[in-house]
Parts: C-alpha cells; structure tokens; sequence
C-alpha cells in the first residue's frame, strides 16, 4: 500500500482566444490551459468529444507526465459547463463565451476554488501532448525479494505526526513508522491485534528507505514479506500468529448498492490520498482492492480492525469527504481550515463512506488475527 496526493491544483492563465465562433453547444475539441502550481506553472489540457449519451472528456497535465485521467461526468446546460473528475477528487465549472472558443470557470480541488480559463485548440496553437511512460516493469509473481539494501534512522519528530509509507518505483520508505505501524503493515493488521507489545510499540519512531534485491516493482504482497525479513534481521522480531475474538468493524456494501468506478489504473500497487475537502477531508482511492482499502482503513483510520465482507473483486477508484472526529487517526485527525462562512460541515466517516460510496461499517465482535510477540529489540543503527 502506498500513500500518494493528487497531481492537479491550482490557479490559471490561459494563450488567447481564437475568432472561429463556435456554435453554443458544440464544445468537442481540444481546450487548454496553465495553472500556477505552487512549485511550477502547469500545462493543462481538455480532450472533449460527442458521445450517444452526451460529453466524455479526458485531462492531461502535460508537464507531469501526460498520463490521461479521464473525467466522470461532462454536461453542457446552456452556457454552463460542468466536469468532474472524480479519480483525483477535482471539479471544473464554467461559462462558456458567446464565441464558443474560451470557459471561463473555477477548478475545485479542495475547500478553496480557483479560477481556470481553458480556451480552445486549434491545429496550430494546440500543445503537443507527450507519449505517456510506459509501464513499469513488474516484479516476477513467484519471487521472494528481500531489501538489498535498507536503512533505519530514529525519527525526532513527534509522535503525534502521522506516518507515511511510499513506493516510488523500487524505491520503498517509511516516515516516521513506528514498530506497531511496521508490524501492521507488514501482516496486514492493525496495531491493535499486536500482543505482547513492547512499551515502545507506538513510542519510538523510524525513519527506512530500501530497495528490493530482485528485478522489478514488488506488489504488495511481496511489500509485506520484505517488511517482515526486515523485521526479523534488524528488529530481531518472532512472533506467532493467534485468533481473538475482538471488536471490529465490518465492511459490507450497503443496501442502496456500491457506488465505485473500475479503475483507470494499471499496476500493481494501489494509491490513496488525503487532502483537505469541501466541510471535512477528502480521501482519494486509487487503484485498490477492497480488501486493500480495508487495510488502509485499520492502519490509518479507524481505532479498532477492519473485516471485509463485501466479496467485491477487482480493483477500483473513488472518493468520499468526511469530518474525521477525534476517535480516528490515532486521536490525531490531520488539522483542516476551517469552514468557510455558509459551508456545512461533512458526514463522519461512517454516513460518508456509505452515501459516497455505497460501503457500510458496522461495529461488531468477530474472530480476528492477532500477531503474538515473542521477542523483539530495538534496531541496530545504520
């Protein structure tokens, strides 16, 4: 599992107008803009086309790689243009000129909109859009790596400070874990099913960046055998696996139906994104199992395990905006603005995941894997 923030934010300028006029209600075409990142300007570009069922339309930031995300709603009202794009938790609207060559509109990604004027393409003012990358090499399914490689630092910063884990290629790292969190991770629990515990369990924090000894990129299964080798040689871990009866929450798709979008994704590894939303905070999901998402749930969010029920296959994309409550992320919810004047505040997380998403949560005792400890030490420095 790997934590990952969306790529598009920001404000806007935009190359000039053509004097084609258009008709109103053909927007078809290429459209495009540049937004002023925080840390660069952006070239954006919209491919818009007619469909039996009304509009698609696919974004491209063409200075980030080119990799085409495809919007999940386009409509047209009048003058109104509406797009949103809901794998990267963004939504674009605007007012289409009288010209039919230029929206001038708002990109939302967050609590804050900005403005963002797109303005139509023609042959010879069109950006040339990049070849994507090409896929990443997989790691052999039937390998067994282990880190070739991997350094352990303490990390000062606070136990309060929410830890982060990251796979950018082969490159894998943990910030500010602590050996709960690595445990977790590493046989896909949460801290709670840890027994036997050292009083450091949660205390002391780590800092670990390591790459794999075989060709490829590990999938997450493969993550976690390299976590625990790790485990065992720099931690001198032993444990053993138990069944408890202990409190959870079960995941099941509500009654209303799930409401996720097979993903537009291909790779091995899942992605998940937090950022701050319209009354709450937002989580993007990409690219993930169920029971992957479960994981991320128990690790990250909520105070006790997750089951999962929903015997959903597959791999999806999707997103939700809750007000996390101060039971959640370890009593540290991530801190958010505040509500700007005449915004409601989002659903707790329960109600959110099951309107948004179509996913129910539900509090109950059930068998669950507990990781016993045996022994373990503090690491041996790098």
């Amino acid at each position: 599992m790997l934590i990952v923030s969306a790529p598009i934010a920001c404000a806007q300028t935009a190359p000039a107008a053509q004097s084609t006029a258009h008709a109103r209600d053909d927007i078809a075409g290429n459209w495009q803009g540049t937004l002023q990142a925080p840390q660069r300007a952006l070239r954006i570009v919209m491919k818009i086309a007619k469909t039996d069922k009304g509009w698609s339309a696919s974004m491209y930031s063409i200075d980030q790689g080119a990799q085409p995300v495809k919007a999940s709603s386009v409509t047209l009202d009048g003058s109104t243009f509406k797009c949103a794009v809901d794998l990267i938790g963004g939504d674009y609207q605007g007012t289409l000129s009288a010209d039919g060559n230029s929206i001038a509109g708002t990109w939302t990604q967050g609590p804050k909109p900005l403005p963002l004027t797109l303005v139509r393409a023609t042959t010879e003012t069109a950006w040339e859009i990049p070849a994507p990358p090409p896929p990443p090499k997989l790691m052999a399914a039937d390998a067994d790596p282990s880190f070739e490689v991997a350094t352990i630092k303490p990390n000062d910063s606070g136990v309060g400070k929410m830890q982060g884990i990251k796979v950018r290629g082969r490159n894998f790292s943990v910030v500010n874990g602590s050996l709960g969190d690595l445990i977790a991770f590493a046989y896909d629990i949460q801290v709670k099913q840890i027994a036997n515990g050292p009083d450091w369990l949660e205390k002391d924090r780590f800092d670990i960046d390591g790459v794999p000894d075989k060709d490829g990129v590990p999938n997450a299964t493969q993550l976690r055998s390299m976590m625990r080798k790790l485990l065992a040689s720099r931690f001198k871990l032993t444990a053993h696996e138990e069944k408890r009866e202990m409190s959870a929450y079960v995941l099941t798709v509500a009654k209303s139906g799930q409401k996720l979008t097979p993903t537009q994704v291909h790779g091995p590894l899942p992605g998940y994104g937090m950022r701050p939303g319209t009354g709450g905070l937002t989580m993007n999901v990409i690219n993930s199992t169920i029971e992957e998402f479960t994981s991320i749930l128990q690790m990250m969010v909520l105070d006790r395990p997750v089951v999962d029920q929903t015997a959903l296959t597959g791999r999806y994309d999707f997103h939700f905006t809750f007000m996390p409550d101060d039971s959640e992320f370890n009593g540290n919810p991530p801190k958010l603005p505040a509500l700007a004047e005449g915004v409601e505040a989002a659903p707790g997380l329960f109600e959110a995941l099951q309107a948004q998403a179509g996913l129910k949560l539900s509090a109950e005792k059930t068998p669950v894997k507990v990781i016993a400890i045996d022994h373990v030490e503090k690491p041996s420095a790098n």
